[in-house]
């Protein structure tokens, strides 16, 4: 059945991604892991609409779905039985009342209750011209009592001024209305209870909690999986799969941050109990690039999800020591009466030998059709194509979602699945891949320094320097944060 999905004005490359990994994680989608296309929904847009509009329809199975993906997601405003739409108020009168009695009866029934909303985008309604709507939906046989709060069924006016593209949102040529009946809706308090300000423990990277709720969805956090980050700061990221009721584990090369914080109530297992979530089963200090596990151990993970340094806030650390690894020193032992407090010395570690030692280490210990979610830089010189972004034989990309930071630099949101098992044999080919991934790639990104992409001239200049090629032409840019 086709249901009209309203998303807030946000994100906009992350929405469909995230409402198909949920529909995915509550059952709709059948594993499909070994074919060569990704899975997607059936999306369309209301006529004349622009591609970023917040209001789609998609096809899924069941109500209940529905409700689920809605109830859950972080980008669905909500998810509505659609009774009729038209361009004015007497087309939606005709498609309403053409609607099947069948599908509109069991909720006007007298022994419930409802509630009509009137909402807007693109357009402000006064309170008195909402109750004017409202009374003109008259026509609608209602035989419920009236309830503002807790109703057993909610209904939703919308209405979508044709405004064209002068208002800072996505260009809408025709006027279009909307009613129908609230199927799902989000959680509106789940962003500002885990907002950053009000976090105990924090550090300069981070994740917004928006993004860590997004990047667990896409990951399919829930009950009973067991998900790892291998660089996991303050914790920021795990804190939202535990919400999601996942198990959880990290890891980070600065034993500072995972052991000691800034004290006893206030490190990552404080941020744990503000918000009275499962403590992790561990963190540990470990190095991404001599990871601790035996080799003998695979596939305990049911995700990975990271944000791996790319050298903007902070650069990428290994463990060795410059000294170490250029052969000027030798290895060797920590005494045992320096072991407690000893901070192992550290080299800096470049982006594309991070991503590589990532890959290899989800291929190793993710579960099979387990999935890694992290993300990867880009230079907006050119339209990025997922012919830029790493590879592995073990797993299948299954969305790239972009998020414009500055004129020059994005970072993409990469989500894979784990396809095949891991063997020597792919290893080897997977050393290959990275070897040719990192002689064909710019030298910036092999260099893992990315100051001079993120810190560069305005756009004026470099076109007044006469190379307009630098960068490509900027996605539309809207107002607001939520519409």
């Amino acid at each position: 059945m086709w249901y009209l999905c309203v998303f807030y004005h946000r994100l906009l490359d992350y929405r469909k991604p995230e409402v198909e990994s949920l529909a995915q994680l509550f059952g709709a989608i059948e594993d499909l892991q070994n074919d060569d296309v990704p899975f997607q929904l059936q999306w369309k847009l209301p006529p004349h609409y622009h591609t970023d509009s917040p209001f789609h329809f998609v096809n899924l199975p069941s109500e209940q779905l529905a409700h689920d993906i809605a109830k859950r997601s972080i980008l669905v405003k909500g998810m509505y039985e659609l009774w009729g739409e038209g361009s004015s108020y007497d087309e939606l009168k005709e498609s309403v009342l053409n609607y099947p009695d069948e599908r509109k009866l069991p909720y006007l029934d007298s022994d419930s209750t409802f509630k009509i909303t009137v909402d807007s985008f693109g357009k402000v309604i006064s309170l008195e011209e909402q109750n004017e709507l409202i009374q003109g939906l008259s026509y609608i046989p209602f035989k419920g009592r009236v309830k503002l709060r807790n109703p057993d069924h909610n209904f939703w006016l919308i209405e979508v001024d044709n405004y064209g593209g002068n208002n800072g949102l996505p260009p809408i040529v025709q006027k279009r209305i909307f009613f129908g009946r609230e199927v799902g809706g989000a959680d509106r308090k789940l962003i500002p209870t885990y907002q950053l300000k009000s976090r105990n423990y924090l550090g300069p990277t981070a994740m917004d909690a928006e993004m860590a709720f997004l990047m667990a969805n896409q990951a399919l956090a829930t009950s009973g999986k067991l998900v790892y980050d291998p660089f996991v700061g303050t914790g920021s990221i795990l804190v939202a799969a535990a919400h999601f009721g996942a198990m959880t584990m990290g890891a980070d090369i600065d034993i500072r941050v995972v052991r000691d914080g800034r004290g006893p109530n206030c490190n990552v297992w404080s941020n744990f109990k503000q918000y009275g979530l499962p403590m992790p089963v561990g963190l540990l200090r470990a190095d991404n690039n001599l990871p601790p596990w035996r080799p003998t151990l695979k596939e305990v993970f049911d995700a990975i999800i990271c944000d791996p340094p790319y050298g903007v806030r902070a650069g990428g650390r290994k463990s060795g020591g410059r000294k170490l690894l250029k052969g000027a020193v030798k290895p060797y032992t920590v005494p045992d009466d320096k072991r407690t407090d000893h901070i192992p010395s550290t080299a800096p570690y470049s982006l594309v030998e991070c991503v590589h030692d990532l890959l290899d280490l989800a291929a190793k210990m993710l579960v099979m059709g387990g999935r890694l979610v992290f993300f990867y830089p880009v230079l907006r010189e050119d339209d990025f194509a997922e012919s830029h972004f790493p590879e592995h034989p073990c797993f299948k990309l299954i969305s790239s979602s972009e998020q414009i930071l500055s004129s020059r630099y994005s970072r993409v949101l990469l989500t894979m699945v784990k396809t095949g098992p891991y063997t020597e044999e792919i290893a080897e080919v997977a050393r290959i891949k990275h070897m040719e991934f990192k002689e064909n790639h710019v030298k910036w990104l092999e260099d893992g320094n990315l100051h001079s992409a993120v810190f560069s001239p305005a756009d004026g200049q470099l076109t007044e320097a006469g190379d307009p090629k630098l960068i490509k032409d900027p996605k539309p840019k809207y107002r607001g944060k939520y519409v």
